[in-house]
């Protein structure tokens, strides 16, 4: 699986060739080196309605300096749902998702 690195230390999968877990129906459909990062693409891919599981984020937190050697925190998905996924983080690497400085986002509670 051949990886790039993209915006904000996102590695993004090139051409979506997700990587099998032995023994697992799971597949790794994107990695970020930063914990947050990988949270935010599991809460689009859950909002897409891709089951997706943030593994390696606690590894990661309690020692920063070994997130490129663990390869960074795995965004996981199932094999049934990975061409949702891959739609979706596409339009999430777009921005399709963004705020601009306009929208309003409601009043605090």
């Amino acid at each position: 699986m051949e990886n790039t690195l993209g915006d904000q230390g996102r590695i993004v999968s090139a051409g979506m060739e997700a990587e099998a877990l032995p023994g697992r129906d799971l597949f790794v459909v994107a990695k970020c080196l930063v914990p947050t990062d990988a949270y935010v693409l599991q809460g689009c891919l859950v909002a897409g309605g891709v089951p997706a599981v943030v593994a390696d984020a606690n590894h990661v937190q309690a020692d920063l300096l070994i997130a490129p050697a663990l390869g960074g925190v795995r965004i996981l998905a199932p094999a049934e749902y990975l061409q949702q996924a891959e739609e979706i983080l596409a339009a999430y690497e777009r921005g399709d998702y963004q705020l601009d400085e306009n929208t309003d986002v409601g009043e605090p509670d």
